[in-house]
């Protein structure tokens, strides 16, 4: 069954708008082997405390940055963090939550509908199962990956704008679209590492290869990296 499922995941993984990666399988390998002794467990960034709380918060995190999520969270988590809660609270009483969100009128109101979604569809349990989880208000693919992965611990790949950003820059699974370089990645990451792939990858774009200006000088996969702007000589590799 193993196999199975990742032969029809790597037969899947063939977009027509991705180019092919700049590095050989072993390089590869090794740039997740570095990234995985910098952070041998990477955690997401958005505070939680069961998968109904994680996908609200993902939910919330569109177009917002993670630390401004959190701050909104602890109160409406506080009161409300299963589904029940959630749609007794009702539009009005999450909004007053979340508006310091962008765009929190609209997220208010997926965050209710999803509740009730999962209330009457699911017996107010999160469904381990994309195709269920894309059908719930706000919910989209990125969304279900990151629900899936950290919930669920399925080995998925949710491309946020640092992923985008630096597998196209670094050439590691280049792509013209979000679907595409998730695609992409799926197919050259090596097994073994998918399960923490997307939190390296996140983590790295975040705080190594930021999007202004790259910090080569602290980059662990500097001597690796195919990219064409270097801002410094490579770092010395780590577990040496």
């Amino acid at each position: 069954m193993r196999q199975e499922k990742k032969k029809n995941r790597r037969a899947a993984a063939s977009p027509k708008n991705a180019a092919a990666s700049a590095y050989t399988p072993a390089e590869i390998d090794e740039i997740f082997r570095r990234l995985a002794v910098l952070r041998p467990e990477p955690k997401g960034e958005l505070e939680h405390v069961n998968p109904f709380t994680l996908l609200v918060a993902v939910v919330l995190s569109a177009q917002a940055t993670d630390a401004g999520v959190n701050k909104a969270t602890r109160g409406l988590f506080a009161v409300a963090d299963t589904p029940e809660k959630m749609a007794a609270l009702g539009e009005a009483g999450v909004a007053t939550h979340v508006k310091t969100i962008g765009l929190w009128r609209a997220k208010a109101k997926n965050v209710v509908a999803l509740s009730k979604a999962l209330i009457r569809d699911h017996g107010g349990d999160v469904p381990a199962d994309r195709d269920a989880l894309v059908k719930l208000p706000g919910v989209g693919r990125k969304t279900a990956n990151v629900v899936l992965n950290i919930a669920f611990g399925q080995p998925t790949m949710a491309v946020d704008t640092h992923i985008f950003r630096i597998a196209n820059r670094l050439r590691l699974a280049p792509g013209k679209t979000p679907d595409a370089v998730e695609q992409a990645l799926l197919e050259v990451v090596p097994e073994k590492w998918l399960r923490h792939a997307h939190h390296w990858l996140i983590l790295h774009g975040r705080y190594v290869c930021k999007a202004r200006k790259p910090d080569c000088a602290a980059c662990v996969i500097a001597d690796l990296c195919k990219a064409a702007e270097k801002t410094a000589a490579a770092a010395a590799p780590p577990g040496q």
